[in-house]
């Protein structure tokens, strides 16, 4: 019976471009038609229930146990992210398919203490990890690549760059840091543009790291980096800055999430969210990456951020959608990864390391084909608080908000 039904799902998704599978009694069966092709192996016939009930966590788990052999993950991407982009699942899937989203307010409850067990999940990994793969800032999130032949490191910088002049900072202004990281986004904005820097994290790894580096830089006097979940700052800040933690709050937060960022802000401050979002309505998490990557992770559509800022009456200076930049990140971690990945294997074992692939192929295919993409929404109290055109972020035109002329010329 799940056989069947796993030949019918599959030839419900796969029109264009072909897969190939070849299923325990050694039968293969072609699903779709033309170019990209893609091979995979079930060699567990118990793999064939699983992928009728969970598709997207039994393919990840069949291929890091080694239940399901694909002969090039990159390929196989490229054939089922476009296979299932937009489309609805088969008729005897359906029900499955409603529980995962009755359960998603559940999955996404990112309550204090299990916000905290999230993120160690994650970011408390080896930090020899992160150097096998990451730019030499450390920096764990979307690059910019407004030239294509730039370097990972070059791009990352590039991202900082963007993001400080969207944030129109003068020396001594205050900023939140919400997410810090292993600190490179407060490091640069201390040292490039004398910004006082408060940067939280909920990561013991990554605060110990960023702490050491600010005290080696000599910007301990401008960046104080707590292990502090941002709902417990109580200070006001001129700016405040989120990269790639929104991601990590969950859809019933978002209000608790946007009204903190109303309270913490001057009333002239300006906001920068930069968040992996999708296109469509509001979803679910993969539950391949809630298991094993991001526990309480998700990837918000705009509709769901802006309803949050809109409740809160913040005022929506500038949205930028940033299209293929972390497809183009995701790869150039991949190829960083597996060029050390005798390393990756000797500090965990060759399951993490087919894990770990998974994860970036995946992402990158999402970012490529799929419905991925990054916001940056860039918030404020007054129609104001950032420039009317985009003008000073590519010309360097520098018009002052708080020039009595420049308001009178938004009325």
């Amino acid at each position: 019976m799940w056989t069947a039904l796993l030949d019918k799902s599959l030839s419900h998704f796969f029109r264009d471009g072909t897969l190939h599978l070849t299923y325990p009694d050694g039968s293969t069966r072609r699903y779709g038609q033309g170019q990209p092709e893609a091979h995979v192996r079930i060699t567990d016939p118990s793999l064939i229930r699983s992928l009728v009930i969970s598709p997207e966590l039994a393919v990840g788990e069949g291929y890091m146990d080694g239940r399901a052999e694909i002969d090039d993950l990159r390929a196989f991407f490229r054939v089922a992210i476009p296979a299932i982009k937009g489309k609805s699942y088969h008729w005897a899937q359906r029900p499955f398919d409603f529980a995962k989203r009755m359960g998603r307010k559940l999955e996404q409850a990112n309550t204090l203490v299990r916000a905290k067990a999230n993120v160690a999940h994650h970011y408390d990994l080896s930090g020899e990890l992160y150097d096998l793969f990451l730019d030499r800032d450390r920096q764990y999130s979307c690059a910019y690549w407004p030239e294509p032949d730039m370097t990972l490191d070059e791009a990352q910088e590039a991202k900082k760059q963007h993001i400080a002049k969207k944030l129109r900072l003068a020396p001594g202004m205050t900023v939140l840091d919400i997410g810090c990281g292993w600190g490179g986004m407060g490091l640069t904005l201390a040292r490039d543009y004398g910004a006082k820097v408060v940067g939280v994290t909920l990561s013991t790894e990554q605060h110990a790291i960023a702490v050491k580096r600010a005290e080696e830089a000599g910007l301990s006097h401008l960046c104080d980096f707590r292990l502090q979940d941002y709902r417990d700052v109580t200070e006001t800040f001129d700016r405040i800055v989120s990269v790639g933690m929104f991601e990590h709050v969950g859809a019933p937060h978002y209000n608790e999430y946007f009204g903190k960022v109303k309270d913490r802000l001057t009333e002239d401050g300006l906001a920068l969210i930069h968040s992996i979002g999708h296109i469509g309505p509001p979803n679910y998490s993969d539950p391949w990456f809630n298991k094993y990557i991001f526990p309480g992770g998700y990837s918000p559509a705009l509709s769901e951020m802006q309803a949050a800022v809109d409740h809160h009456r913040l005022v929506t200076q500038d949205v930028e959608a940033l299209r293929i930049h972390y497809a183009r990140t995701l790869g150039a971690w991949h190829d960083r990864f597996m060029a050390r990945a005798d390393e990756a294997r000797a500090l965990y074992d060759e399951r993490f390391v087919r894990m770990w692939r998974y994860y970036l192929l995946s992402m990158e295919a999402a970012f490529t084909y799929g419905n991925l993409l990054v916001y940056q929404v860039q918030i404020g109290k007054t129609l104001t608080a950032a420039p009317i055109t985009r003008d000073y972020l590519y010309t360097g035109h520098e018009a002052n908000p708080a020039n009595p002329a420049f308001a009178e010329a938004a009325e």
